[in-house]
């Protein structure tokens, strides 16, 4: 039962982004009307999050981005569904890198590295980041609870030559990699929400926030270069991703110094253009445990 409907969702999404994107926008009109004025599908939680992040804008502001949140993610979401069957050169116009020499420089001197970005434009159009690079890119992947989409998710990142590797295996299968002398890269999605029981936690948007520490401890123990993706958007439908080393080896860092690097990275991103951040997930859920520290410096 299963396959079967694997297979009518995957039938239906590669038919579905066959359809020209003019028309997929207009789509995505409609359902910015009913995402936002209709369902006000987790409105309180949008409102909420930008009002604590930006205490010093007025409640205008605050619902003029709210708004342009809901715009950005119901073409975000129309614009993942494309990622099923929109062919390389075609996504290349649409996600343009603008110094991929960045990666070249890295194969050329024969390093690894951590590859940093955040749930910020359009992450599932970065699916053609291998084509950039010599390297071998690993996904931190974690299964979703729907084996039907999460099979589908499965084909559409992997489409492009991601290997998607489980969390609890990342660094075994780094060590392989570094072992057989092969280039690899891991990609991680640093603003993931970990546990309020986390050790890390530091200001972030106005907020104590909790951060996994995985992008330091791994880099560091593989000696790895640490590489973050800024991506911007440009227009509607396209984006562009400039590159920037924040170090050569993260083994030769202080403690938590990578780990703050890439969240003041993802924070000034995010302050740029606040609409393009994932504002629905809830992710200053939790509060900061009174028997850990802030972490500041």
């Amino acid at each position: 039962m299963t396959s079967v409907l694997y297979y009518l969702l995957f039938g239906f999404t590669w038919i579905f982004s066959l359809i020209p994107f003019w028309l997929l926008y207009r789509i995505s009109d409609i359902l910015y009307l009913l995402t936002y004025y209709v369902a006000g599908y987790r409105k309180e939680t949008v409102l909420n999050n930008l009002r604590s992040s930006f205490p010093e804008k007025s409640e205008k502001e605050i619902i003029y981005l709210a708004k342009a949140f809901y715009r950005h993610f119901c073409d975000f979401l129309l614009e993942a569904i494309m990622s099923i069957s929109i062919p390389a050169d075609k996504l290349d116009m649409r996600m343009k890198f603008l110094n991929p020499e960045v990666f070249q420089e890295l194969a050329m001197n024969n390093q690894h590295f951590a590859l940093v970005s955040s749930h910020y434009n359009n992450w599932e159009w970065l699916i053609n980041v291998p084509l950039k690079m010599a390297h071998n890119v690993l996904v931190i992947y974690r299964p979703l609870n729907n084996k039907v989409v999460d099979r589908l998710s499965l084909y559409m990142r992997s489409r492009n030559k991601l290997l998607m590797t489980p969390m609890e295996v990342i660094y075994r299968e780094g060590l392989k990699y570094r072992s057989a002398n092969r280039l690899f890269s891991i990609w991680f999605l640093a603003d993931q929400r970990p546990s309020k029981n986390s050790r890390f936690w530091t200001t972030f948007l106005n907020h104590e926030t909790a951060f996994f520490e995985g992008v330091e401890k791994i880099a560091r123990k593989l000696e790895m270069a640490v590489v973050f993706m800024d991506v911007q958007k440009v227009r509607r439908g396209y984006y562009e991703v400039t590159l920037k080393k924040l170090f050569d080896n993260a083994a030769a860092t202080r403690e938590n110094e990578v780990t703050l690097a890439c969240i003041r990275e993802i924070e000034e991103e995010i302050i740029k253009k606040p609409e393009f951040w994932l504002w629905s997930h809830n992710r200053f859920k939790h509060s900061r445990p009174e028997n850990i520290n802030l972490i500041t410096s």
